[in-house]
């Protein structure tokens, strides 16, 4: 009974992996260290997070991205200097 939590919860992990979050693929990771994980999972789970990571990206993203970060630079950098 505990082995098909276990397999439920590592499935899930898997699965939220493959959707690009981060903390279920440091799971999964950690699982796959422990010997709970195949190796095939865990390469499917951490191509899964690529592509979905890659998915997310995209020109427009990366400027906003960058226009909202030198912002935030100018004005913590004016409120250095009054």
């Amino acid at each position: 009974r505990e082995k098909g939590r276990v397999d439920r919860a590592v499935k899930h992990h898997i699965i939220a992996a493959k959707l690009g979050h981060d903390k279920s693929l440091e799971a999964v990771k950690d699982l796959y260290k422990a010997g709970q994980v195949s190796k095939e999972d865990f390469a499917t789970a951490l191509r899964g997070h690529q592509a979905a990571i890659d998915a997310t990206k995209s020109p427009q993203r990366e400027e906003a991205a960058n226009s909202s970060r030198g912002q935030r630079e100018r004005k913590c950098g004016s409120d250095l200097t009054t």
